[in-house]
């Protein structure tokens, strides 16, 4: 059995998913060039400074770890006054082709126009280093933080100071972006904390560690991973040991996000009767994500539609 979102909804809405997953614009004639590495950013990006050009270079149907530096990429890179990645590393397969192609000096420095999200906060998981036996792991930590309201909410505020940094003469615009996001952020965190009550405590299989902000968060518990190592495809054998940890029947789910394979989840789901749930992994990962507010919205009802 697998969850995912498949309710109907209004054209419009439909048409701002694809609007933040493929490239957000505003027709305004002042603002900045914003290029935006993954969909989360962009929708950020579109709360902070919405006189903005924003495109983004991913959709939440691509794995961001790997995406090819395609000429659509470079020339909106060439064209960009501000770069806004994950960092930590995610991007680290094709961001520095696209800057090296583009050359466009104003993104190549956080000390001018390229901002790492991964960098205004404390990440989790960080490792003193890393080698290739251990698979596709990141030093730096876990770079999929936007899956913590606190320390989005910390990213958001230095990414006011850097847009401020780079337009001085829109300041006002921008702090008060803030405010107006902070606020209804802040009141939305309690909300959401409240409504995902019942989910502490859980325990899940799930891909990689896509989704352990949102796990931390929340107090649910990764207890195994689909693949044997980061980035490594789920072996029969290793698919058979977690049959045999699914069969201590206090697995909530198996999650995977938008992005990843269904395959192994899959095989496993219908060996140990447990669901299978397709989180949205950005904004524009299912139908009903589309924005950050709700793709928190969906991520956290997909999980308590296991409990039911």
């Amino acid at each position: 059995m697998r969850i995912n979102s498949k309710q109907l909804l209004s054209k419009g809405a439909k048409a701002l998913t694809l609007a933040l997953a493929l490239g957000v614009t505003n027709n305004a004639v002042a603002g900045l060039n914003i290029f935006a590495c993954e969909p989360e950013y962009a929708a950020l990006a579109k709360e902070l400074a919405p006189d903005a050009k924003i495109y983004s270079a991913t959709t939440a149907m691509q794995d961001p770890h790997q995406v090819q530096a395609r000429p659509s990429l470079i020339a909106k890179m060439r064209q960009a006054d501000l770069a806004i990645c994950a960092g930590a590393d995610l991007e680290v397969g094709w961001l520095p082709m696209l800057q090296m192609k583009s050359a466009n000096a104003k993104v190549r420095s956080t000390d001018q126009g390229l901002f790492f999200a991964a960098e205004q906060i404390d990440t989790l998981d960080q490792l003193e280093s890393v080698d290739r036996s251990m698979g596709d792991v990141h030093a730096k930590g876990n770079p999929h933080l936007h899956f913590d309201p606190n320390r989005l909410l910390d990213v958001a505020t230095a990414l006011t100071a850097k847009l401020v940094q780079l337009d001085p003469d829109n300041k006002a615009q921008y702090q008060s972006s803030l405010v107006s996001f902070s606020e209804r952020w802040q009141a939305a965190i309690p909300h959401w904390e409240a409504k995902a009550q019942a989910l502490q405590g859980s325990k899940v299989i799930a891909y990689h560690s896509s989704f352990k902000y949102l796990f931390n968060w929340l107090g649910l518990e990764q207890v195994a991973d689909l693949e044997p190592k980061p980035g490594i495809p789920p072996s029969s054998s290793h698919l058979a040991s977690l049959l045999n940890r699914a069969k201590q029947g206090d697995i909530l789910a198996i999650v995977i996000a938008s992005y990843q394979s269904e395959r192994g989840a899959d095989w496993l789901a219908e060996r140990s009767d447990l669901p299978v749930l397709v989180l949205p992994m950005s904004v524009g990962g299912n139908d009903q994500s589309v924005d950050l507010f709700t793709l928190y919205d969906s991520a956290i009802a997909l999980l308590l539609s296991a409990k039911q």
